[in-house]
C-alpha cells in the first residue's frame, strides 16, 4: 500500500490489525463483506491507497476495482439476471460528509437489492430542466475540459 493512514479503520483492515470478512484481494483492491450491511452480501470494495475522496486516488488503484467488483457480481450470482425487472444491485461511493461518507477512505459498497424492504434506497430529487442554463454549463464544461486535455500534453 502506497499511501496508508495510521488511524484510518480501513487502512488497519488492509494491514490485518482490525479483522475483516475479507472476499477478494488483488496487489490494489481489497473486498470484505460489511458488517452493519443494508442487505445480504452487502460488500465493500476499496483501494490499498489512503485517500479520502475518489480523485485523490492515482487512476491505477481505481481502475483495479470495478473489476473486482464485476467478480463479486458473479460470485453472488448478481449476474443472472440481464432484463430490467427482478433482482439487481446498486453500487455506491460517496465523497464527503455532505455527500454520506462516513469513513474517510474512499470506498465502494455492492449492494444486492433483491426486494424493495432491503438494500439501497434512493431518493432522486430531480429538477425541472431549464435548457438555457444547461447549455450554458455544457458549454462552460467543453471549455474546462478542452484546457485540463491541453495541460496534459
Amino acid at each position: 500500500m502506497s499511501a496508508s493512514s495510521a488511524s484510518c479503520i480501513f487502512c488497519k483492515i488492509i494491514k490485518g490489525e482490525i479483522p475483516s470478512l475479507k472476499l477478494i484481494e488483488t496487489k490494489l483492491s481489497y473486498s470484505f463483506l460489511d458488517i452493519q450491511p443494508t442487505a445480504e452480501a452487502h460488500c465493500l470494495v476499496i483501494p490499498k491507497y489512503h485517500g479520502a475522496k475518489l480523485h485523490n486516488v492515482p487512476d491505477e488503484y481505481l481502475a483495479d476495482i470495478l473489476p473486482v467488483v464485476k467478480k463479486l457480481t458473479k460470485v453472488l450470482n448478481l449476474d443472472t439476471n440481464n432484463t430490467p425487472e427482478g433482482e439487481g444491485y446498486n453500487i455506491l461511493q460517496n465523497n464527503g460528509r455532505i455527500a454520506h461518507q462516513v469513513v474517510d477512505h474512499v470506498h465502494f459498497h455492492l449492494i444486492p437489492k433483491k426486494d424493495t424492504e432491503t438494500g439501497l434506497v434512493v431518493g432522486w430529487p430531480a429538477q425541472e430542466t431549464d435548457f438555457d442554463k444547461l447549455n450554458a454549463l455544457h458549454k462552460s464544461l467543453q471549455s474546462a475540459l478542452a484546457e485540463a486535455n491541453d495541460e496534459k500534453l
